[in-house]
Formats: structure tokens, sequence, C-alpha cells
């Protein structure tokens, strides 16, 4: 691996440029990151890289990296995102600039040797107009989704990890009315929304002595006081639920939020398990949720690597007492 390089602005197929982050000693996977096609790279230790272009994790046979070139390869780039990894914090994820996310995990947790997953955001910013055209969504779909936004109905984005959550919610929220204003609340800051009255707040890390950490459920409570119109938790998945529920069970529409889930019918599920963590029972989170969320939006990836909207839900609350929720169709 070579020891030093700067990043060079990422070059798409029309000439747009998009400028990468300025880090010193990474020069090894510079090619992938300037190819348009790269969505995720993933460095297994010595093992090998394997990048998907689109169509899944594929093997380079050309990578080349000893052990402690890719733990060193970890720590620049997640010090270039204001992180640090060590053997005291051995998983860490960090947003750098362009939109990049890096995740590292440090040996021994990484069995066989330091593991890098970087996810990399498509040129451009994505508009419900290029989602709909690269097939997530016809169009009859596309204008429902705007009127939805434009109603200020809250909105709950579930999917698998690479099924494009932030990226449907980032095209969402940019078409709420330029005089609202938008606070986000993520882990690491991936939202990219084109919005005039944008602030985005991040979870802050624990410096080396363990204090200073700043949790998503904080972050939410302190976005109350920010006059916000619209509060969007990036990802729900924790303790944060239960903040996010009171918060649009007290006033504040046309809020959202991401979660992961395998299928509509496990939202549910997931959103118990959560609101377990915070301290709710079953029956408070069916009554909550039922109340706070108007729609569901699940994503799917397929076979060929498009990005679909899957199936739309609303929630219900079964006669147990427990939540329940059904597939839609609100635009018919």
């Amino acid at each position: 691996m070579p020891d030093s390089f700067v990043v060079r602005p990422r070059r798409a197929a029309t000439g747009a440029v998009r400028r990468l982050p300025q880090v010193a000693g990474i020069g090894a996977i510079v090619p992938y990151l300037e190819d348009p096609r790269v969505t995720d790279l993933f460095v297994n230790g010595a093992d090998g890289l394997f990048v998907d272009r689109g169509a899944g994790a594929e093997p380079d046979p050309a990578w080349r990296a000893s052990e402690r070139e890719v733990r060193e390869l970890a720590t620049a780039l997640i010090s270039a995102g204001g992180r640090h990894v060590d053997d005291g914090t051995p998983c860490v994820d960090v947003r750098l600039e362009g939109g990049i996310r890096v995740h590292a995990v440090l040996p021994p947790v990484a069995r066989r040797g330091t593991a890098l997953s970087l996810r990399i955001p498509a040129m451009g910013e994505a508009s419900l107009d290029s989602l709909s055209a690269r097939g997530a969504f016809p169009d009859h779909v596309r204008a429902w989704l705007v009127r939805m936004v434009h109603a200020r109905e809250n909105v709950l984005v579930t999917g698998a990890t690479g099924t494009g959550k932030t990226t449907l919610l980032g095209a969402l929220l940019s078409h709420a009315p330029e005089r609202e204003r938008i606070v986000t609340i993520e882990d690491v800051a991936e939202l990219r929304i084109d919005h005039p009255h944008h602030v985005s707040l991040e979870a802050r890390q624990a410096n080396l002595e363990g204090a200073g950490g700043i949790g998503l459920a904080r972050l939410v409570r302190e976005s109350l006081r920010m006059r916000p119109d619209r509060i969007v938790v990036g990802e729900c998945r924790g303790e944060e639920v239960r903040e996010l529920l009171t918060a649009l069970n007290t006033g504040h529409d046309g809020g959202a939020g991401t979660l992961h889930a395998s299928g509509l019918g496990d939202v549910p599920a997931r959103l118990e398990a959560l609101g377990a963590l915070a301290g709710m029972d079953d029956h408070a989170v069916a009554r909550q949720v039922s109340s706070a969320i108007a729609w569901v939006l699940h994503l799917e990836r397929g076979a060929d690597g498009v990005r679909r909207l899957a199936a739309v839900g609303r929630f219900a609350v079964r006669a147990d007492g427990r939540l329940t929720i059904e597939e839609v169709r609100p635009w018919l």
C-alpha cells in the first residue's frame, strides 16, 4: 500500500465531481473511491478486499495488503472522521467528507484481522425523480409520496442494510416546505437533504477516559428545545425510540425515522424489542406507535441490485393490545 495519498475528487460518467476527504495514507483504495459504480468496499484484514459495483460484493484478486497496513488504513479513516479506534474502542463508525461512511472493527473482536466496511454514496443528490427513474417506484407512487410529505404525515422507513433507507428519507424531506426547520439526529450523520433549513445533530463518542459521550436519546430531547418543525431520527436502534414516539405524539408532525427490518411483517416485533430497551411494555409500544406513525415504507434490494419500495404499511392495535401492521396501497 502507498504510504501517503490525498484523495482526488470522484468524477461520474456525466462529468460531475464530488469532493472527497483529504486523508493521507489511503492511496490503495483511491481507485475504488473514484469509480462511480462502486457503492461498497469491504476489507477483511489480510484476506482480501471485496467490491460492490451494484451487483453484489465481488473479490478483487489484485488487492494485496498486510494486517498492519489494513489497521493503519482503518486508523487513518476513523481519525479523519473525528473519532478514534484502538484496543479500548475496537468498533467505531464515522462519516467522512463527501458522505462516505466507514465502519472499522479491530482484532481480536474481528477474528481474522481488521475489518473495514465503506459505504460510498452515489454521485449527486438523490431525489424522488431520480429514484423513480432507477426503478424504485412508479410515477404515481412518487406523486403520493410528495403528497404525504406536504400533508406532514409521520413516516417510518424500514428495510435491511443497504436497501436505501437513508437515501429515500433524504429525498422525501427535500420536499418539505422551505419555511420549515428540519432537525435530524443520527449516530453517524448520513442524511443529505436539499433543504435550506436543515440542522444536523450527530452523536458523540466518549473520549479516551470514557467521558463526554452524547447519545441519540439525549439528542432527541435536545432537539425539542430547538423549535423544530420536523424531527427526524436517522436510525432507531435503542432507547431513543421512546423519545421519538413521545415527540411525534405531542404535536411534532412531519417527523420520520428509519428502522432495520427484514420484512414489513417484522416491523412490529422490532419496535417492541426497541421499546423494551426503553422500559416500555408491548401494550405501551402499540399505543404509542399506532398513534404516532402514519405510514411504514419498506424497501428491498433485488437480485438485480435495484432498490425498490416493496410495500407500504399502516399500524393497528390487535384485540390483545399488541402491535400489528397491514399492507396498504394508499395511492389507489
